[in-house]
């Protein structure tokens, strides 16, 4: 299709976090993005989910309703939905060159995830979405997305020190360019953060005079239900949670608090709509159970630390107990001790590969740090192929077999290995 060459055309221009370029090609577009009420949601992990929830819910109380998520993981239609359906290649395409020609050609060149975010902002406002679910692509401040002043609410789900190479070296320097989504009396609902996470956002809520509300996780009440305790009154709410981890109590119970501040803006959400919509969400490629040639395998995108603790923590509740082969590539920007740290045990095994088509790491390297960080590996293999490696792994008896590291070797599998064509 003709938007993969187009897209691909401004693949060299990489992250270049700024606000300028954007502003400019939305201002030739015709402003859509101030055609379109959002919610903007922003932190390190659980973005993608809580997306996810909040516009399944929304799509079930019948609202038109956006979501715009990145990355994707095996088509870049993925990123772009109206009522949980994704945009077709020959609709993205159409928008692409409608952004393509309001580019001007004197001026400095967007980026591609600009391009992208153009589209999105275009599509949903000539669908006239009543309202769109937009991601954060990268921090904050900067980021494609933060160009709209008044969002409806804003959520910060978490915070950890990742992309530290483009956003600052700490914790707090990380917070206050996630921080940037905050807009002046905006509502934010923030997740669990780190104390020096929370002191930044809490402090730029005060600037800004936007009301806060921090809501408890919710209880896991059996296996598949939660109960989440409204932060506007004594009520709660029971609901089934249809993903995998202990990290949904959280990221659900962020989505449910984001839904109560808009039934108090007047939008039409009922109870029973909020059950029935979580209870529909599906967010591909995150602890995600696969069946690959009758066998269970999970799949997740784990790319950092905290990522790769709440996997290692769900492997862990999982019974009875298993030995354990991880399947892992990542790319070589990650911090792959700290990671490793996280998911390995002794006694587990590990098979490395590459991540096709990216800045993948040297899994040679890698297999020699991860016995530097757990020495008490079974044992580590290199594979060039990831099909040799799920066979191999699936040969060891009772054995659970995780495939994780990189979001884009999720797509790979997803796109190339689960249903070879």
């Amino acid at each position: 299709m003709v938007h993969y060459s187009v897209l691909n055309s401004f693949q060299h221009f990489g992250v270049n976090l700024g606000l300028s370029r954007i502003v400019k090609l939305l201002a030739n577009l015709g402003n859509p993005h101030h055609q379109v009420p959002i919610i903007h949601v922003g932190g390190t992990n659980g973005k993608g989910s809580v997306c996810a929830y909040l516009s399944s819910v929304l799509t079930e109380a019948g609202y038109r309703t956006g979501r715009y998520t990145s990355p994707h993981l095996v088509d870049w239609t993925e990123r772009i939905c109206i009522n949980e359906q994704e945009i077709t290649s020959e609709q993205l395409c159409q928008l692409i060159l409608q952004v393509q020609a309001a580019i001007d050609p004197e001026s400095e060149s967007p980026t591609q995830f600009e391009v992208i975010t153009a589209a999105a902002w275009l599509y949903f406002a000539q669908q006239k979405v009543d309202v769109a679910v937009i991601e954060v692509g990268l921090g904050g401040r900067l980021d494609a997305t933060n160009v709209c002043d008044q969002p409806l609410v804003t959520v910060i789900t978490s915070i950890s020190r990742e992309h530290w190479q483009q956003l600052g070296p700490t914790v707090g320097d990380i917070a206050r360019e996630k921080a940037g989504i905050l807009k002046s009396g905006c509502p934010v609902v923030m997740g669990v953060l780190p104390e020096d996470a929370q002191k930044v956002v809490r402090s730029r809520s005060l600037e800004l005079e936007c009301p806060i509300f921090t809501p408890q996780l919710s209880r896991q009440i059996q296996a598949g239900w939660a109960e989440y305790q409204k932060i506007h009154s004594s009520e709660s709410i029971k609901y089934p949670l249809p993903l995998q981890g202990q990290i949904q109590l959280n990221n659900s119970a962020l989505a449910l608090a984001t839904l109560e501040i808009l039934q108090q803006q007047g939008w039409e959400i009922s109870d029973s709509v909020i059950i029935n919509g979580i209870a529909k969400t599906q967010w591909p490629g995150r602890m995600q159970w696969i069946n690959w040639n009758n066998h269970q395998l999970l799949i997740d995108g784990a790319h950092n630390p905290a990522a790769a603790k709440v996997l290692r923590d769900y492997v862990d509740s999982l019974t009875p107990p298993k030995s354990i082969t991880w399947i892992m590539g990542m790319l070589a920007t990650k911090d792959h001790g700290d990671i490793f740290q996280e998911l390995l045990h002794p006694e587990d095994k590990l098979y490395l590969v590459p991540v096709p088509d990216s800045a993948s790491a040297d899994i040679k390297e890698l297999g020699n740090l991860a016995v530097k960080v757990c020495p008490g590996l079974s044992l580590w293999e290199t594979y060039q192929d990831l099909s040799a490696a799920l066979n191999d792994a699936f040969n060891i008896e009772n054995n659970l077999v995780v495939l994780c590291g990189s979001l884009y070797l999720i797509g790979h599998f997803l796109g190339n290995i689960k249903n070879p064509v």
